[in-house]
């Protein structure tokens, strides 16, 4: 069970009411421009985009072989003569009764033909094929605009920007795309214990393995990272660190100092510069989350433990940060799968545990739990693919079907 320190604290909410309050408070960034193609992947498009043109821009043969009339190959083994010769990039004349001609894929089709026979199914006499088969009507023949009709909605506006999509804009002939500039977010990290990796470490001293998890996800997340380095923890150092990151970033994110210990100083500087949320949230690890804005620049305030600090980046401030840059914000999905642990007692808040899909010798896929779930434990996450999401309120035995959220699916 929880720990029973926390009666007499406002209830914790559940994470569905924190997401709802994140995604009204998101608003998109307005600041475009346009880049080349090869500069747009991982980007998200600005404007709606519309096809220019008909893809294919004319009937083309799927594959090499003989394009003909299909009312001349009406019945098996139909003779024609073979009229021209037409490779891919060329054009043909109309094709005349009782002719074919020699096609190749991707070539357009002849004025005339409306199917084409593969080289395969025709036998050779002379300068005349024979076709083996009766043809039918569009027979291997991809038809103008089959892939993209003129007019119709080519990509949406906040769509971020993969290597297909970014085809799928050249093959239509465009050069350039609109997209939104990258959102700016400003990181800063809280406390006296901190050191840089790379400097002897000091009695009382910590490596700060959070800037790293946390710019990290940011990057895989397409945004520019400012990062303003480790603040001393006092309130003037922390205030002049905000004062300076509120006109410098579109968002700022900081990791620790938003308790109500004596040093966590970040609180009172937000609620001095702006206004403050301090949310207690009904999930494992991770219940405690700051928001709020300084000035009117968004605030996140995550938890300093590193476990702590990656759930609620990926579940919290991802959502609000996609819509910051213009995208759609859909949930991840999970996959059920059966529980290859127990979890004999259960716990008020929602719990999101460390986990990998393991496979038994008779091919069957169960969810395995790293075996120290503690909120400061780091080389949990390293070793797992996704995690295990467990009800609050629930008990889960060994076959149990349980969700499973694999990492990567937080990371787009």
């Amino acid at each position: 069970m929880d720990n029973a320190c926390d009666t007499g604290k406002p209830a914790p909410l559940p994470e569905e009411e924190v997401l709802r309050l994140l995604c009204e408070a998101a608003r998109p960034i307005e600041r475009t421009e346009r880049l080349r193609l090869e500069e747009c992947h991982g980007r998200i498009l600005a404007e709606t985009l519309t096809a220019p043109m008909d893809v294919p821009p004319a009937d083309n043969s799927a594959m090499d072989g003989y394009a003909v009339r299909a009312a001349d190959c009406a019945k098996a083994d139909a003779r024609l003569w073979v009229s021209q010769h037409i490779p891919a990039g060329a054009t043909g004349k109309a094709l005349k009764p009782q002719a074919a001609a020699r096609i190749f894929t991707g070539a357009p089709l002849p004025p005339g033909a409306d199917a084409v026979v593969m080289q395969e199914c025709c036998g050779t006499e002379g300068e005349d094929i024979i076709v083996a088969e009766p043809v039918r009507p569009g027979d291997n023949v991809r038809r103008r605009g089959e892939d993209i009709a003129k007019d119709s909605e080519l990509l949406h506006q906040g769509t971020r920007l993969q290597p297909q999509h970014v085809g799928l804009a050249a093959s239509v002939g465009l050069n350039r795309l609109k997209v939104y500039k990258r959102l700016r977010v400003a990181v800063f990290f809280t406390g006296d214990e901190l050191t840089a990796p790379g400097n002897p470490l000091t009695p009382g001293k910590i490596y700060n393995s959070n800037r790293y998890v946390l710019t990290g996800l940011l990057q895989r997340l397409g945004c520019e990272v400012v990062d303003l380095g480790d603040v001393p923890d006092n309130v003037f150092a922390t205030r002049e660190v905000l004062d300076h990151a509120r006109t410098t970033a579109d968002v700022i994110i900081t990791s620790g100092g938003v308790s109500v210990g004596e040093e966590d100083h970040v609180r009172n500087a937000v609620a001095a510069l702006g206004k403050l949320e301090l949310w207690n949230i009904a999930i494992k690890p991770g219940k405690p989350l700051a928001f709020g804005h300084v000035g009117e620049t968004p605030f996140f305030g995550l938890p300093g433990n590193p476990v702590a600090l990656f759930i609620t980046c990926c579940l919290y401030a991802r959502p609000f940060l996609q819509i910051c840059q213009g995208r759609t914000y859909r949930p991840p999905r999970f996959m059920w799968l059966r529980a290859g642990f127990e979890r004999p007692h259960p716990h008020s808040r929602r719990e999101y545990l460390r986990a990998r899909v393991e496979s038994t010798t008779e091919q069957q896929d169960f969810v395995k739990l790293y075996p120290h779930q503690g909120s400061g434990v780091l080389n949990s996450l390293a070793w797992a693919e996704g995690l295990a999401c467990i009800p609050e309120g629930s008990r889960i035995e060994k076959g149990d079907m349980v969700r499973y959220l694999p990492l990567e699916a937080l990371f787009d």
